[in-house]
């Protein structure tokens, strides 16, 4: 749960402190996450008495579009590793929700000068 900065700014710096360090525990098991999204494309063999060839293509198959790598690194995601690739997205999600938060209290308590 994100908390607008403008709400950090009436809490005490005791309150700060505590839900920074309850959204540090929050991080967990940071060996779960993966940073992109999921794509589905399907394909064309180029044979050409194949059935691609009359407009309808192979797939569709699920590839991953890392982050910070950019665009153009597509990665291929076997049928069978599609849940656990979401799930490990989702935890990334997550993380970055956190850090967020995380970010703006140290910004709050910097603004206050007493970085803890």
């Amino acid at each position: 749960m994100i908390v607008h900065k403008t709400q950090l700014s009436i809490l005490s710096t005791r309150a700060l402190l505590t839900r920074r360090r309850g959204l540090a525990t929050r991080l967990g098991e940071v060996e779960q996450v993966l940073a992109g999204s999921l794509v589905e494309q399907t394909r064309r063999c180029g044979k050409p008495d194949c059935r691609c060839a009359d407009g309808e293509p192979h797939g569709p198959y699920v590839y991953l579009s890392p982050r910070p790598q950019g665009r153009g690194r597509l990665r291929y995601v076997p049928a069978d590793l599609v849940a656990a690739v979401r799930a490990r997205l989702r935890r990334g999600e997550q993380v970055q929700a956190v850090l967020a938060e995380i970010s703006a209290i140290n910004l709050e308590l910097l603004a206050r000068r007493d970085l803890n």
